[in-house]
């Protein structure tokens, strides 16, 4: 997020806010014509002196590898391990020097060794007054979602909203000296709404009404974060969550991320579904990441308007992605208990983790995405 504009406490006042990664408006119908859009500076960018080093997790009984005097026979004693974390392998993330990164690279002990890197996520909105049933849930059907589990990996949730049920014993916040999973920029809160947003008398209605969500806070207030706070999520994710519950990641960058993809396979291998944004550059999604991923139980989903057209923004591609959802100007809950209307792939994916939800994982599809540059139509998800 590039700029900012404060929200004024009105209930008609309209306010912009800019948090898109490389989005360019291109001149097609489904365009946000009412959205400032321009490209960040910040997603993807490698983190200078920052890597994430990945070591194998040590199997059943057996003893962890001695990160110490792995560092110390790559002469990099001296690194500085700012964190480490357990998940489908174990991960130090620390200050090292170019030649010491290259080194341990080369070491048979050594997994993977890659740069920590900016991520952001990507939309752009403005506060509206809510109305119940709105066309993109419509669209795609709803159902209830009570006693269900969606996790919302964002810039963490508005706990306090009237319209959202947020469990506060498992939310968290993986973002360095913020210990609060409150959202202070409202991304994350609008996800869980399209979601679950309760079948009540205010408000609008989530896809997966009344479902649990669990806040988990990686992105700060401008909507940056860390690849290795999206990674330490993920394995709090996998070691918390339960077969049948549901993952939305509505992040990205323009780089793949070999370390990122394996830990949400092996999320979806554990029968978790997860729901990710297939991007919003206007660009083959297969060179984007997480977005790129593919594996069991594991969905990417591209962005339409209320015309099914493909949304302009929209990254695209039959190898990456599985179905297309609602993503443009799309009303949903909003911090400080309000509701906005945001466009992009990060709306369209939580349409599809709500149908995972209600469906037991099965998302079926109702026609298809016109105008898809592809040339293959993605089919539009459907309960």
């Amino acid at each position: 997020m590039r700029e900012k504009v404060k929200l004024l406490l009105l209930p008609l006042m309209i306010a912009f806010i800019v948090s898109c990664n490389d989005d360019e408006e291109t001149a097609t119908p489904s365009n946000v014509d009412d959205c400032l859009i321009e490209k960040s500076d910040v997603t993807g960018q490698i983190i200078e002196g920052e890597y994430i080093v990945t070591l194998p997790a040590p199997s059943a009984g057996g003893r962890a590898a001695d990160i110490s005097g792995i560092l110390k026979d790559n002469n990099a004693a001296s690194a500085e391990i700012i964190e480490s974390f357990q998940g489908e392998n174990s991960y130090y993330v620390m200050e090292l020097s170019p030649d010491a990164a290259a080194n341990l690279k080369t070491d048979a002990r050594v997994e993977a060794v890659e740069p920590d890197r900016r991520i952001s996520m990507c939309g752009c909105f403005s506060v509206k007054e809510p109305k119940s049933v709105t066309w993109n849930v419509d669209r795609v059907g709803y159902g209830d979602g009570t006693g269900k589990t969606a996790w919302v990996i964002d810039t963490g949730l508005d706990s306090n909203h009237p319209d959202l049920k947020v469990d506060k014993n498992r939310s968290r916040s993986f973002l360095a000296g913020n210990s609060s999973y409150e959202d202070d920029n409202g991304h994350g809160t609008h996800i869980g709404g399209i979601i679950g947003a309760l079948n009540n008398t205010i408000g609008t209605l989530g896809v997966a009404s009344g479902a649990t969500l669990v806040g988990l806070k990686v992105l700060d207030q401008n909507g940056d974060g860390k690849l290795s706070g999206l990674l330490n999520a993920l394995s709090y994710v996998k070691g918390a969550a339960k077969a049948g519950d549901v993952i939305n990641i509505s992040i990205g960058f323009p780089e793949t991320s070999e370390i990122l993809e394996q830990e949400i396979r092996a999320i979806g291998a554990k029968g978790v579904y997860v729901a990710l944004a297939a991007g919003n550059e206007g660009a083959e999604a297969n060179g984007f990441s997480p977005g790129r991923t593919s594996g069991n139980n594991i969905y990417t989903v591209s962005a339409v308007d209320s015309l099914n057209r493909f949304a302009g923004f929209s990254n695209f591609g039959n190898d990456v992605i599985d179905f297309a959802a609602p993503g443009v100007r799309i009303l949903s809950t909003y911090t400080e208990g309000r509701y906005a209307i945001l466009s992009g792939t990060s709306m369209a994916a939580p349409h599809v983790a709500g149908l995972l939800l209600i469906n037991k994982g099965k998302v079926n599809a109702v026609g298809t995405a016109a105008n898809d540059p592809d040339g293959v139509a993605d089919p539009l998800a459907h309960l």
